[in-house]
């Protein structure tokens, strides 16, 4: 398989054809193989599951060994927006190049991310004209609300999560997106972790593998 973003896979513990997909977007700095080690657990668990982690399409600029979305650095919110708009672009061919190489409906792909891979499949799995099968987010945010009020088209499910002692993305994002997902009647669930900084706990893996479940092999 070829895709436009390197990409980390793991494919379907079953050994057969997979029978559903998960987009995993790492954080700003990041890479595939740190988000990777998400699907390593849960591919115990969902079988028939391939679990696809791309590098975002530019090297980070402040840790120059991993990737970013879009560039946070110095930047107005307007022109986050922006760089976010470009990095949507190279995520729907992205997803369009799965549905594509595993013949598979966007009802059968889940995308999910972290802190900044979160706020890319926010801005992504909203615009979308084919409905994906939900969003997963952990220690995210909406990149613009205003935004996304004026060109949601789908409603996946969403669950979203955060630590209540994140200072990088602050917890008060996640009340923000959950007001907004609810003022515009979207199924959202979310869940606040005690004690947790900018991270995904033991906790939040186990939460957002029964989601996956929940949806994808509903």
């Amino acid at each position: 398989m070829s895709y436009s973003l390197n990409t980390t896979i793991l494919t379907p513990i079953s050994k057969r054809n997979p029978k559903n997909a998960v987009i995993l977007c790492h954080g700003y700095g990041g890479d595939g193989k740190d988000i990777s080690i998400l699907a390593g657990y849960w591919k115990h668990y969902l079988p028939d599951t391939i679990f696809i982690c791309p590098d975002g399409p530019q090297r980070c600029d402040v840790s120059p060994t991993g990737f970013q979305w879009f560039d946070l650095m110095d930047q107005t919110s307007d022109e986050i927006l922006t760089k976010a708009l470009v990095a949507e672009i190279k995520l729907n061919k992205f997803i369009d190049e799965v549905k594509k190489q595993l013949n598979l409906d966007s009802s059968k792909i889940l995308i999910g991310g972290f802190s900044q891979g979160c706020m890319i499949t926010l801005l992504t799995g909203i615009k979308r004209k084919d409905k994906l099968n939900s969003i997963l987010g952990y220690s995210g945010k909406i990149i613009s609300t205003e935004h996304l009020e004026s060109n949601m088209i789908s409603r996946p499910p969403i669950l979203l999560a955060h630590g209540d002692k994140d200072d990088i993305v602050p917890v008060s994002y996640l009340l923000e997106a959950k007001d907004f997902f609810n003022k515009n009647n979207y199924k959202i669930e979310t869940k606040i972790f005690k004690d947790c900084e900018h991270r995904i706990p033991t906790e939040g893996s186990s939460l957002g593998l029964e989601f996956i479940k929940k949806n994808l092999y509903k």
